[in-house]
């Protein structure tokens, strides 16, 4: 029977002739001895157990450390990427626009060149059928023509005799019409 320490205090071994009953005090001592070794047999299984849990507990604390180095990683290499790619695309539209200002200053170059083109195409042509008018009918009598070298071409603003057509676009809310010319 394993003693607690109020009830060692509390025994009272009986007394013989010279002294205490020896068989009662070898008998307690026994129990006494018995109940210490169970005592101290379940604190060092204690120990163990303290020592395995702040084992435990340590490699928590440190899983835990990880976890949140990582996740302090992963936030950082998220902003990372989406700064690069903030820059990358920012870099992608301002190159996208100098290219469409690039397209847009070729396309008015190339418009104005097809006007120009077209204008002196339109002036050339006044100038042939103006010749080709005047070679049909004959040199009028009351309008002497002017002397032309036969190789040179007509002047630019030689264009009385010829209007300018009238070109229409017809759209989705227009009705086509007949072009003037």
């Amino acid at each position: 029977m394993p003693y607690t320490p109020v009830e060692l205090r509390h025994v009272r071994i009986g007394k013989s002739l010279f002294g205490y009953d020896r068989e009662a005090v070898e008998q307690l001592l026994i129990e006494v001895a018995d109940s210490f070794e169970e005592v101290w047999r379940e604190r060092g299984e204690l120990e163990d157990r303290v020592e395995l849990l702040e084992k435990q507990t340590e490699e928590l604390r440190r899983r835990e450390q990880s976890l949140a180095n990582a996740l302090v990683a992963a936030e950082q290499a998220a902003s990372e990427v989406r700064e690069h790619a903030k820059r990358e695309a920012e870099l992608i539209i301002a190159e996208a626009h100098q290219e469409a200002r690039s397209i847009a200053r070729g396309a008015q170059g190339e418009h104005a060149r097809l006007a120009a083109e077209v204008r002196r195409m339109e002036a050339l042509l006044r100038a042939a059928l103006g010749m080709v008018e005047e070679s049909a009918h004959g040199s009028p009598a009351e309008e002497p023509a002017p002397e032309r070298k036969p190789d040179s071409w007509p002047r630019r603003d030689d264009t009385r005799e010829f209007p300018r057509p009238v070109r229409r676009v017809e759209g989705p809310h227009s009705e086509p019409e007949a072009r003037a010319g």
